[in-house]
């Protein structure tokens, strides 16, 4: 199996994962339209349903702008575009981040001053196959389906982030496995009213915007942290990418070169790398050994899609050390 982001054709393995990766995308979308489809017609007066059932909306967000952001990086590069479409990925991840921000801040509010102001929700009964129940049972049934889902779908969608070093579809699978805490807050906000606990649901559904905010906040900080060209980041944000100081050990194994640095650009999914290199000797430096070089860099790993070498008389300075 053969696939292309631009100009950079896949290996088999990651072709594989980006197949997987998009039938994924849109299972969740399908699965998730019949969560928000479920979770309305039951939520009632439960303000931690109402804010479940938001999350189950914004959640359709990360998926879609995953979709769109993978069909647009097929682009090829162009004299407008020299560095290719790939910056797609990372407008998605910012545009997916701040929905969830501003939607965080509005929830926290929302359910901060129904606590505040002591708002006392009721739930009560609904007709179902000709039986009268407590309708707060249609809403356990709903938050169980809705939790379980995501939990499996992110926990299969976290390898695949990894191996197309994909941040949007990182932060769909992070959602996604907590999504289980939000049906939970969900599911104790309901029992709450049942027992007279009117402070339970608000409480609840605090609990679930304050985790909306805290993915948009950790989402917007990432999402511009690479659009600013900052030192590239594994797919997790969790520690500089190892291929840094691989790229660097490549460029110190050449033998005509006495001192070399690299600086990569994440541009989505692939990578744009600048080499600067010190030879020992600079008047017998050609393209032949550039070449090599930058071949060899090239070699190491197939998002290092866009590589230059430049030989200097010295290392640029934010390089150093």
């Amino acid at each position: 199996m053969t696939a292309r982001l631009g100009g950079t054709a896949l290996p088999g393995k990651r072709a594989r994962a980006l197949e997987r990766a998009k039938r994924l995308e849109w299972i969740s979308l399908g699965y998730l339209a019949t969560c928000v489809v479920i979770v309305y017609l039951v939520m009632g007066n439960s303000q931690a349903m109402k804010v479940a059932w938001i999350e189950d909306l914004l959640s359709l967000i990360p998926p879609i702008a995953f979709l769109l952001a993978i069909r647009h990086a097929r682009k090829k590069a162009d004299r407008i575009h020299p560095y290719g479409h790939h910056r797609a990925a990372a407008s998605g991840h910012l545009a997916s981040a701040v929905a969830l921000l501003a939607m965080g801040v509005f929830l926290v509010l929302d359910s901060g001053s129904g606590l505040l102001a002591g708002e006392h929700p009721t739930i009560g009964t609904m007709r179902i196959l000709g039986h009268t129940v407590w309708a707060g049972w249609p809403m356990i049934a709903a938050m169980v389906y809705t939790g379980v889902g995501p939990v499996i779908l992110g926990r299969l969608k976290l390898p695949l982030s990894e191996a197309l070093h994909d941040k949007v579809l990182y932060a769909d699978a992070e959602m996604n496995k907590a999504d289980w805490q939000t049906a939970g807050a969900a599911i104790v906000g309901v029992l709450g009213i049942g027992i007279g606990l009117w402070w339970a649901d608000s409480a609840a559904a605090l609990l679930i915007a304050v985790s909306i905010l805290k993915d948009g906040v950790s989402g917007v900080r990432a999402a511009i942290r690479d659009l600013a060209d900052t030192r590239v980041r594994t797919h997790d944000d969790s520690e500089p990418h190892p291929l840094i100081a691989q790229a660097e050990e490549v460029l110190r194994g050449q033998t005509w070169v006495a001192e070399g640095a690299v600086r990569i650009r994440d541009l989505g999914h692939v990578f744009h790398a600048e080499a600067f290199v010190v030879p020992h000797r600079p008047r017998r430096v050609d393209v032949a050994l550039l070449e090599e070089a930058r071949e060899a860099l090239e070699g190491l790993d197939w998002k290092m899609a866009d590589v230059v070498v430049i030989p200097v008389r010295e290392i640029p300075r934010a390089l150093r050390g």
